[in-house]
């Protein structure tokens, strides 16, 4: 893909203002890092009426495009969400800065003294879809960590995004900060997406969270490190120890609470001796819910009028109030359909039962595991992060909420007196 040589200028223009700003960072304090950020949260408060205004130009093309319900819904900035992302904010402003940390250290037989601390990575490129909440939530992660971060959302948040991005720049001069600590990818077009992702020298991390064509996109294209943030088709089983309560309790929350997001279930896997599972299956009914089976468990389950799945089968997230059934032979049966169609996201169990608890820990690998409890709580703000990144699914760097940890490295720092090596 060939990009104009105006193309090219502004991604370069982008890296190397995110570069100069990443090494002015290193040296930024806490107190003037925190003082940004709630600067910020007060100007989201003052100017909510402008970033609704733009919100609301986005939500009517994201409407006349046709876009789905899911996108929409994540799309929207409600007094909520602006809400939300203040209280972010501030909870972030709370966590502890984790650059400077010493995570070991030791003193050798010959004197030296070495340290291993905690430093920012240095320019991240986040690319996302839809959510322009994450404009603020990752750029204040970013801030915190010293990380310059280079913002690309998606087309149909584009006016929300820019309001986003000029106020938090305006936070940024304030307290005396470089505004390439925060940049936003302005230009939509395909090509820059592109171009970014091929500007290793300025850029030392991308993080994709969307769709599973845009996680191959930057997956193929990418010259730099990626950290993936991918689909969540999301498992909960119902053992034949269950709760009964419990597990209509948490199977509706993690499917009908907010069904457009990530952590939302997909598929319901039912112990073939549960007794109940056709009250769970009604309950679900009557909450709008559409269910899919294959052929097998739509005869097990005749009274539901349970629909057929689609091309995607089992790997399909659905986005929306659409689930999947499965019909299993016990805790061996759930392992192993996990372990086939897993996006190794999140998956819970309910059961009152040790074995099958132990068996369920020990034999799945997903970022998140949940006993009787719901998939909803897998979240940066829920684990206590303040925000997030994103969730990754992958097993390198981090896993599972990225958080402010997850966005430092280390370096050692060596001490010494006159040591040479003989």
């Amino acid at each position: 893909m060939e990009l104009t040589a105006a193309e090219l200028n502004y991604v370069q223009q982008l890296g190397r203002q995110a570069r100069h700003a990443s090494i002015e960072l290193r040296a930024a304090g806490s107190d003037q890092k925190d003082a940004v950020l709630r600067e910020l949260a007060e100007l989201l408060d003052l100017e909510r009426p402008a970033i609704k205004l733009a919100n609301s130009e986005d939500v009517e093309n994201a409407r006349e495009e046709s876009l789905s319900d899911a996108m929409i819904d994540r799309l929207i900035l409600s007094d909520k969400v602006i809400d939300s992302m203040i209280q972010s904010l501030r909870e972030i402003v709370a966590l502890k800065d984790p650059v400077g940390e010493i995570v070991s250290g030791s003193t050798r037989p010959n004197g030296l003294n070495i340290r291993k601390v905690r430093v920012p990575i240095g320019v991240v490129g986040i690319i996302y879809e839809s959510r322009p909440n994450v404009t603020v939530d990752v750029g204040a992660l970013g801030l915190k960590s010293s990380n310059a971060v280079i913002l690309r959302g998606g087309k149909e948040a584009i006016h929300s995004n820019k309001v986003l991005a000029r106020l938090f720049q305006k936070a940024l001069h304030s307290q005396g900060l470089p505004l390439g600590a925060v940049s936003l990818v302005e230009q939509t077009g395909r090509n820059l997406l592109y171009g970014l992702l091929r500007q290793k020298d300025f850029i030392d991390l991308i993080v994709p969270r969307g769709g599973e064509g845009l996680i191959n996109y930057v997956s193929e294209h990418s010259l730099i490190p990626v950290v993936k943030h991918d689909k969540g088709v999301c498992h909960v089983y119902l053992h034949e120890s269950a709760d009964r309560e419990k597990a209509k309790a948490i199977v509706v929350n993690s499917k009908v609470q907010r069904p457009g997001v990530c952590n939302a279930l997909e598929t319901l896997l039912l112990d073939k001796s549960l007794s109940w599972a056709e009250e769970v299956l009604h309950t679900l009914v009557e909450k709008g819910v559409i269910l899919h089976g294959d052929a097998m468990t739509r005869e097990f389950y005749p009274q539901i009028g349970m629909q057929h799945l689609t091309d995607e089968g089992y790997h399909k997230e659905y986005l929306s109030l659409d689930l999947s059934v499965k019909a299993v032979d016990g805790i061996e049966g759930a392992v192993a359909h996990i372990n086939e169609y897993s996006s190794s996201h999140s998956e819970a169990i309910v059961a009152e039962s040790y074995t099958a608890i132990e068996t369920f820990l020990q034999r799945l690998d997903s970022a998140a595991l949940f006993v009787n409890a719901s998939t909803r709580f897998h979240d940066g703000g829920q684990f206590g992060f303040g925000a997030e990144v994103g969730i990754s699914t992958g097993k390198l760097h981090c896993r599972g909420p990225m958080g402010l940890t997850d966005l430092t490295t280390t370096k050692y720092i060596v001490m010494g007196n006159g040591q040479v090596r003989p």
